[in-house]
């Protein structure tokens, strides 16, 4: 006696219209990405008119048909007169009940500009790797179980009893695979980012470790330094973050008798071990990236012996190198010089330093060394370097980054701070970037059809309409004509940092790609025509496969990207855990931060102190207020308040649940 009228989803199609609706352009097929903030709606890419790519909305739990993210599904589109807007409406879990996707359901409203809209026709693969890192305890005693994920664009998931629930099922039903452990537990909410974020992270099988050097490796045999010229007479240093262990590129500077400078770019020559096709170059290639998570957990795609042998923790020992040198003429007339042909070395670092190490020799007047001297040539010519790329447009956009403070003993956070920038990491930013330029170049020049290039497109106009109509609102003008216009009026704005904080989510994602494949190689944020990441070879594979065989080169473009997106959100995953645990132990505190996005029921609030981000809602079931949202003009109004983006605010910030898996933060000046 199941009520029809629940029977909630449409019909999948058979294969057969399937096909045929592809064939006649009626159907369009690709992989469905929810939003972050709401998965009850999501994007699509397609194939657009000529060469271009657009993206389509998929919105509301019916026309979402089931479809959750990364699954491939086939669409069919709308017509234009049917076309809406992404929601402006933040989900959350507070008070979450059985039947709180019906409600959202309802909330999902459109915005302010239009996008091409469809509904999801059918589900050709699925995702299966999703994995839910909390359960309700209070459910556990009635096996109704309802699963919470750090995944904010995962939905809520839930068992089922009857046949009758079943007929009426909003949420994906999900199979028990195994107990990760304790929420909260350190290593346990690890392990769960490592999985909701696919990042590999298995013991190295037998046949990598077989591709191993031995222990007592050392460059000693011929074998080792044929070829390679010996360059450890040079002041060569490194500069890197404190505690840093993956050491793997140096620096040198040293006058010449004519009066130029000669500069060296040292990274470490992982090939010397990686060969093409063994099992650590397969491993290497599936693994992508190194991600670095907090309290030192590291996943790398590199094993740790490879790392000690590359750059030893002592520096006492010399290391394999590939080097890229410039001749500085008078006033930084850059020419290459012969070893850029030749390009294999030995070197042995006289110095390993951290950034704040480094910056007090330079600021030591009474230091004359020959490792201080090259780094004072070093950052003189890393200023003018930076100043150059400013001048053509390249953009500085950064978000606050932290840094933890761990308890000797009990390893928890004690202390949470932004990280401090010192003019030592601007100069060791500039020669990566024109290393990687450089070597780019070089590529390019070599294997013009299969280089792999890192490109970042420019993004469109529209991209930019929230930060424009926040600014605005402060009597702010933004230029986004391009990357040079948008610099100098973020350089001109009255809110210095939040602007360019928010510019940095307007800007599309860089990607790598293969030269033959895309035309277009510009580099929008470093406003370079062409660059590639020949640097941090112990970070990513990127590297391998610039100075090796180009084989399955779009499958392994596609491929690094994704491992380096997945990583991303690993690494903020772990900060957002290790704040919550910060904050703890701290009871209820208050902060001052500004608004960086109004949006139908919540704000959100960054508190640059600790470079911490988080949503006020004005709409839980337990707080009954009068909220209006301006889709134009970007404003929420709550009990005759406006909050704009830009406003400052002060906040509460409570940790003391780690069930609701974030810090809540509430509204406590202005007061509503």
């Amino acid at each position: 006696d199941v009520v029809e009228s629940r029977v909630i989803f449409p019909e999948h199609l058979p294969l057969s219209q399937l096909q045929q609706g592809v064939r006649s352009g009626r159907f369009v097929q690709g992989t469905f990405l929810a939003s972050r903030e709401n998965y009850l709606e999501g994007t699509l890419r397609v194939r657009g008119d000529g060469d271009s790519d657009k993206e389509v909305l998929i919105q509301g739990l019916h026309h979402l048909n089931r479809a959750m993210h990364d699954d491939i599904v086939c669409v069919e589109m709308f017509p234009e007169e049917r076309w809406v807007a992404p929601s402006s409406l933040v989900l959350h879990d507070e008070g979450v009940a059985w039947d709180v996707v019906e409600e959202n359901e309802e909330d999902v409203v459109s915005g302010a500009s239009t996008l091409p809209n469809q509904r999801i026709i059918i589900k050709i693969k699925e995702d299966d790797r999703l994995s839910f890192n909390l359960i309700r305890t209070q459910e556990i005693r009635t096996r109704r179980f309802l699963g919470l994920s750090w995944v904010t664009r995962w939905p809520l998931i839930k068992t089922l009893q009857t046949p009758r629930e079943l007929c009426a099922v909003w949420v994906p039903m999900y199979r028990w695979n195994r107990d990760t452990g304790d929420c909260g537990d350190k290593e346990t909410e690890t392990e769960v980012l490592l999985l909701e974020h696919d990042v590999p992270h298995q013991p190295f099988s037998q046949a990598v470790l077989a591709c191993l050097p031995p222990p007592t490796f050392s460059i000693t045999a011929e074998k080792d330094q044929a070829g390679r010229e010996d360059l450890r007479a040079l002041s060569i240093c490194s500069v890197d973050p404190p505690g840093c262990t993956d050491i793997d590129d140096a620096l040198h500077c040293k006058p010449l008798d004519n009066g130029n400078t000669e500069v060296g770019v040292h990274i470490a020559d992982v090939s010397y071990f990686i060969r093409p096709g063994n099992a650590l170059d397969e491993e290497a290639s599936l693994r992508g990236t190194t991600v670095y998570l907090c309290e030192k957990v590291r996943c790398g795609f590199l094993l740790a012996t490879i790392s000690s042998v590359l750059q030893p923790a002592d520096f006492i020992l010399s290391f394999l190198t590939l080097a890229w040198a410039w001749i500085r003429h008078g006033h930084c007339v850059i020419a290459r010089t012969p070893w850029f042909t030749r390009g294999v070395f030995i070197v042995s670092p006289q110095a390993s330093l951290t950034y704040t190490e480094a910056q007090l020799m330079m600021d030591d007047a009474g230091r004359k060394d020959p490792v201080t001297s090259s780094l004072r040539g070093l950052n003189s010519l890393a200023k003018i370097l930076k100043q150059r790329r400013i001048q053509n447009g390249a953009l500085t956009l950064a978000s606050p980054e932290v840094r933890f403070h761990m308890d000797s003993e009990t390893h928890d956070p004690i202390d949470l701070q932004t990280k401090e920038l010192k003019e030592t990491n601007s100069m060791v930013e500039e020669f990566m970037l024109l290393a990687n330029i450089s070597v780019a170049e070089r590529i390019v020049d070599e294997f013009p059809e299969c280089a792999l290039l890192r490109r970042h497109p420019a993004p469109p106009p529209s991209n930019y309409d929230i930060l424009v109509k926040a600014a605005k609102s402060k009597n702010i003008e933004i230029q986004v004509d391009s990357a040079k216009a948008l610099a100098e009026s973020l350089d001109r704005a009255a809110v210095p940092g939040s602007a360019c904080i928010l510019a940095t989510r307007c800007v599309m994602q860089a990607i790598y790609f293969c030269s033959g494949m895309e035309p277009d190689t510009h580099h929008y944020g470093l406003a370079t025509a062409i660059y590639t990441h020949f640097t941090s070879p112990i970070r990513r594979h990127t590297r391998e496969i610039d100075l090796s065989f180009f084989y399955k080169q779009q499958q392994l473009c596609n491929n690094l990207n994704y491992r380096h997106k997945m990583a991303q959100y690993a690494q903020r995953s772990s900060v957002a855990f290790h704040t919550q645990l910060f904050f703890k132990s701290k009871g209820v505190v208050s902060e001052e931060g500004f608004v960086l996005f109004a949006r139908k029921n919540p704000v959100v609030v960054l508190i640059p102190k600790y470079g911490l981000e988080g949503t006020v809602f004005f709409d839980s079931k337990d707080l009954k207020l009068n909220v209006t949202f301006d889709e134009e003009g970007l404003t929420l109004c709550v009990e005759g308040i406006a909050l704009n983006m830009f406003d400052r605010v002060r906040v509460s910030l409570d940790s003391s649940n780690l069930q609701h898996q974030r810090i809540r933060m509430h509204l406590v000046r202005p007061e509503v």
